[in-house]
């Protein structure tokens, strides 16, 4: 039998256990009253710290552990957070890898690594815990993390943005898919900017991004958590993909 508190929407942040944006989009939600189910693939231990520490916070949290590229690991993941609170009224999709390499050395298991990572998981976790939300009187709200640069690509990344560039997409299409069996359940994205550089960016690289926004500074993960908590709460927007991106992808000098 579920034991949660069922007046308080639960949500599914996948990606969550490493401290980047899934782990602050948590703890954003946590703040906010929401119950959670926190996935991670391989930094489960990670993910354990954090519910340890919103649970001390007085806040209700469990860790999913799984392969979300693999239908079964998917549908597990649903069962048990609906087993464990009954019901699921929020889901962002924040798992992903982001790898680079020259067009040269790009092999197939490269480009199907990153389908697998950050198309096919999206997907498959939109249309699961989707349909668990089609079956809710209330519907629900999916938020997927895209990457604002899939219009502006930068070299020696072409399978992270083959692979990223189908979220707005896919996006649009469980937008309308979903509401055409549940007017409740919405779809929407957010494409972050740069955010969390890589900690061995040479500086020059990091001036020249910064630079290339029109704020002339650099977003935090709080920025999109913030934006994702906007859609997930709005009930009139969706089948977005909303720019978090300080100006980036308007902007060029």
């Amino acid at each position: 039998m579920p034991t949660s508190d069922p007046l308080k929407p639960v949500a599914i942040v996948t990606g969550a256990g490493a401290p980047r944006i899934g782990n602050c989009v948590a703890r954003t939600l946590a703040q906010r009253g929401y119950q959670l189910a926190i996935h991670a693939k391989s930094s489960h231990v990670q993910a354990e710290a954090t519910v340890r520490e919103l649970k001390e916070a007085g806040s209700k949290a469990i860790t999913i552990r799984g392969d979300l590229s693999k239908e079964s690991d998917v549908c597990q993941m649903v069962h048990t957070v609906v087993e464990e609170y009954g019901h699921i009224e929020a889901l962002v999709n924040s798992v992903g890898i982001f790898e680079s390499s020259v067009l040269e050395e790009v092999t197939a298991d490269d480009v199907l690594s990153h389908f697998n990572a950050n198309t096919l998981a999206t997907f498959l976790c939109c249309q699961k815990v989707g349909l668990q939300m089609v079956s809710q009187d209330h519907g629900g709200s999916i938020v997927n993390i895209g990457d604002w640069s899939i219009v502006r690509p930068y070299g020696d990344y072409s399978a992270y943005y083959s692979s990223k560039g189908g979220i707005p997409t896919l996006t649009r299409s469980f937008a309308v898919e979903l509401a055409r069996r549940n007017p409740c359940v919405r779809v929407n994205a957010v494409l972050p900017g740069p955010v969390l550089f890589p900690e061995d960016m040479p500086e020059e690289e990091r001036k020249a991004e910064i630079a290339g926004t029109l704020v002339k500074r650099e977003g935090t993960p709080s920025n999109v958590a913030d934006a994702v908590l906007f859609l997930l709460e709005n009930d009139f927007i969706t089948g977005v993909s909303f720019p978090v991106d300080g100006g980036r992808s308007i902007y060029s000098e």
